[in-house]
């Protein structure tokens, strides 16, 4: 099977320089265009047969663009939204530094200012990604539209890595990541492909 991990495009939280998370800011103009180049560049190149989103707004709005260029439903799922960050979300980020500053070394079990732990963060990373295994069959394609945190914790599973090995993977606006699986063979085809985006 093959499967493609697609952030959403840029929202109005990149734009008003704020702590997004948990915020539910919606795409800017410029993300829908993203949204819309990353559609048609799927849409061309493979046969997606099921469709997964986060379900806060940014995420949901990027995948009906995809939803509609190939055919298929949203199939919403709360487990791949982004990590919550408690009391910092929607927060700028100079408020944020002052009122909850950085605590470091936080065991991966612990958490401060109403934050989801980043073991907490692993496991809701391992669910999504076993509920898309679970609803795919050998030859399919699926595409997965979340977040840049989460799409990070979905490599960290996908390659068995320590909650705290300190690898991040990054992903720009409507970056697109494709794996392949073949039983316990698994292969990384491309990360990050922002290529459709260019000029946007």
């Amino acid at each position: 099977m093959r499967i493609l991990l697609i952030r959403h495009g840029e929202s109005e939280a990149d734009v008003l320089c704020v702590h997004e998370g948990r915020a539910d800011f919606p795409l800017t103009a410029r993300g829908h265009a993203q949204a819309k180049a990353m559609a048609a560049f799927v849409a061309a190149r493979y046969r997606v047969d099921r469709l997964y989103a986060s379900t806060l707004t940014r995420a949901m709005q990027t995948a009906r663009h995809l939803a509609d260029a190939v055919g298929i439903d949203v199939i919403p799922d709360d487990d791949l939204m982004e990590f919550n960050n408690g009391l910092l979300a929607g927060l700028p980020y100079d408020v944020a530094r002052e009122k909850y500053p950085p605590v470091e070394n936080l065991p991966a079990d612990r958490a401060v200012y109403g934050m989801e732990t980043r073991l907490a963060f692993r496991r809701r990373a391992e669910a999504a990604l076993a509920k898309v295994l679970a609803g795919a069959k050998p030859e399919e394609t699926v595409a997965v539209v979340s977040h840049g945190g989460m799409i990070d914790q979905l490599w960290h599973v996908f390659l068995s890595l320590p909650v705290d090995d300190g690898t991040w993977f990054a992903t720009g606006d409507t970056g697109i990541h494709e794996w392949e699986i073949d039983g316990a063979s698994r292969r990384v085809v491309r990360a990050n492909c922002t290529g459709h985006a260019e000029g946007i």
